[in-house]
């Protein structure tokens, strides 16, 4: 009996020794953002503080695996640090150069004596983010990861900003889900959107402590991507794709080989909005996957399906925006669905050849589908397989094509995330530029693959063609996405009409409820190096000159953001700069007017400045007034209306 004492306390001495809790701490630079990984009875869980705010309770890490349960029975081996510096130059973005510098902890992890996996954290002054590398067991070289611990148990009394994510198969011909629905704004914790989850990204505020952005990045066709699922009050976790997305085809879980490594989960936190506004960890954290084929440019265009519909996509018409994009001073003009039979593939070469003279360059609709959904729009078929891809892709090239926008995608199962990153690849051989439409969020994708621009994944400008609700809700949505959505991707929007209603003869359809002021300043909130303007050639004479003036000197790509003030859902004021030149940009949605003191550090003291702004008719002016002492201007934003300062 002494004996078996004895031995029962030997082995609780070896367990106490092997599941024992034991941690690790690591800084940003800084010092302010504190990480604590722990291992506790075998499980390992993270922590993050901002100056001793918690901002990310204790939370759950780990993977499972097909071979191996990766969530427990787990050994700690140690935690090394080191510090990561980069520098990086990437004129698609809202930053054209940024330096990063950051600590890296590598977490090592055995289990039953063997090396399992490693979880490896990225800790800057303003964002942390961890993956997963995950290694071999005896002679196994392939894993299916079943799913992901990793989660993010947010501090009670958070509120949250938040995009459900749609069903499977559903929506406009079963093309769900392609992160179109709308934000949930200031809401409690607790729900888990319309029974789906989130599409990243996810914005919280911590109380009167701060703000929280979760999102992911560095994922392409070796994975899947995922979405943020609310498990119970203030913890979410990693979600993967719904079974029925992709018309049902295909596995919801990633296949890797090993070792093999998993993207990035990325958490951006701030005192302020000026954190989130400013990140750039979507890039931070990759690297380019090939080469430019050539030298991309980029710009603005015009486009006609969004005032005039299908039948505007016919020779003449397209020959018209093209004369008009030349008048506007723009690179290209968009011809979107049903090009293939209403014009012709002869007649596109025509069309381009045209364009070459006027200075104008052609991006090219496609439908993505192979048989994930019953969009009908042609051309169909042209995208989904790689030999029939490449013949037109090669046509594109001896015809002069700019680029190609793709869309009505079928979900982020890793078949769909692999024809993403095929198609750019293959576009990328042809010197071609790409937009998605109908698709999944960008995950640092514009450092990835050079030849990327940008992804609708958000609701965009079609819908205020398509609904009255979309039109008065415009400034709302306006006024969220510079904190969210655009906050961590290119976004193909579409938008800064100037006309008055959505219709051919500007006089039928949808009202616009927004100022022509509101146009001008979305066109520099909301941030992508290719910008495919809802304008129409009957704005050069119906529109205020000054609008129009403006319009054809707008950038699209810039060197720095910043951010001045706002909140999502109620009003936003921005800065941009492009070259040595600044534009702030300011919108409101509430529904009384926003009278706002502003800093404009970026303008040197009694510096001219040209105002653009709204009266509370919607009426716009353009004046010019006189940076005072203290750097500082008065602006008064009416609902629904907009400034612009440059």
């Amino acid at each position: 009996m002494r004996r078996i004492m004895m031995t029962s306390a030997l082995l609780l001495a070896f367990l106490g020794t092997t599941f024992a809790q034991n941690k690790s701490v690591f800084c940003s630079p800084d010092g302010k953002l504190k990480v604590t990984v722990s291992n506790t009875n075998g499980q390992a869980a993270y922590q993050v503080s901002q100056e001793d705010v918690v901002c990310i309770a204790s939370s759950p890490l780990g993977v499972k695996t097909n071979f191996a349960d990766l969530t427990q029975g787990l050994v700690m081996k140690d935690c090394k640090t080191s510090k990561v510096t980069d520098s990086y130059t990437l004129n698609t973005i809202k930053q054209s150069h940024v330096s990063y510098e950051a600590t890296e902890a590598v977490c090592t992890f055995e289990k039953e004596g063997q090396l399992a996996m490693d979880i490896i954290f990225r800790v800057s002054n303003r964002d942390v983010a961890f993956r997963y590398k995950i290694y071999p067991k005896k002679d196994t070289r392939v894993a299916v990861i079943e799913n992901e611990a990793s989660g993010f148990m947010l501090p009670e009394g958070t509120t949250t900003f938040l995009c459900p994510q749609s069903d499977p198969m559903g929506g406009f011909a079963r093309t769900s889900p392609s992160y179109e629905t709308p934000y949930t704004l200031d809401a409690p914790m607790g729900t888990n959107g319309w029974g789906q989850g989130f599409t990243f990204p996810c914005l919280f505020k911590n109380a009167d402590k701060g703000w929280i952005l979760i999102s992911e990045t560095g994922t392409d066709g070796s994975y899947v991507g995922c979405r943020l699922l609310n498990e119970h009050d203030g913890l979410y976790r990693i979600g993967f794709p719904q079974p029925g997305e992709m018309n049902g085809i295909g596995s919801t879980t990633p296949s890797i080989a090993l070792p093999g490594e998993t993207p990035w989960r990325t958490i951006t936190i701030g005192t302020t909005l000026k954190e989130i506004v400013e990140t750039t960890v979507p890039w931070d954290l990759v690297k380019p996957k090939y080469s430019a084929s050539r030298d991309y440019t980029y710009g603005k265009g015009s486009w006609s399906w969004i005032i005039k519909m299908d039948p505007s996509c016919n020779f003449d018409e397209q020959k018209n925006y093209i004369d008009f994009s030349a008048a506007m001073g723009y690179r290209s003009v968009l011809i979107d669905a049903l090009w293939d039979v209403q014009i012709g593939y002869d007649k596109i070469e025509e069309l381009a050849r045209y364009g070459r003279e006027k200075g104008v360059g052609i991006f090219l609709w496609y439908n993505s589908n192979g048989s994930w959904n019953d969009a009908p729009q042609s051309p169909l078929g042209k995208m989904d397989r790689s030999g029939v891809r490449r013949k037109e892709m090669a046509w594109m090239q001896q015809a002069g094509i700019l680029g190609i926008k793709v869309d009505f995608f079928g979900g982020d199962k890793q078949p769909m995330m692999q024809l993403y990153e095929d198609i750019l690849t293959d576009a990328n051989d042809f010197g071609l530029q790409v937009i998605f439409h109908g698709c999944t969020l960008p995950r640092g994708w514009e450092r990835m693959y050079p030849n990327y621009v940008a992804s609708e994944a958000v609701l965009a400008s079609e819908n205020l063609h398509f609904g009255q609700g979309a039109c008065d809700a415009e400034a709302r949505n306006g006024c969220t996405h510079p904190f969210i959505r655009n906050v961590v991707g290119s976004m193909d929007f579409g938008g800064s009409t100037l006309n008055k209603r959505y219709s051919a003869d500007n006089q039928h359809g949808t009202t616009r409820r927004t100022s022509d002021v509101y146009a001008l300043a979305t066109a520099v909130l909301f941030q992508s190096s290719v910008q495919h303007f809802a304008l129409a050639p009957n704005n050069l004479t119906d529109a205020p000159a000054w609008a129009i003036d403006f319009m054809k000197q707008v950038p699209t790509t810039w060197d720095e953001v910043r951010f001045i003030d706002g909140y999502p859902g109620k009003y936003v004021v921005l800065a941009r700069r492009a070259g040595d030149r600044w534009y702030v940009a300011g919108i409101n949605a509430d529904e009384q007017p926003l009278k706002k003191t502003v800093t404009l550090s970026m303008f040197d003291k009694g510096q001219q400045l040209t105002v653009y702004s709204d009266n509370p008719q919607l009426e716009g002016s353009v004046k010019t007034v006189k940076q005072n002492k203290k750097q500082q201007v008065t602006i008064t934003i009416p609902p629904n209306g907009g400034v612009v300062i440059l």
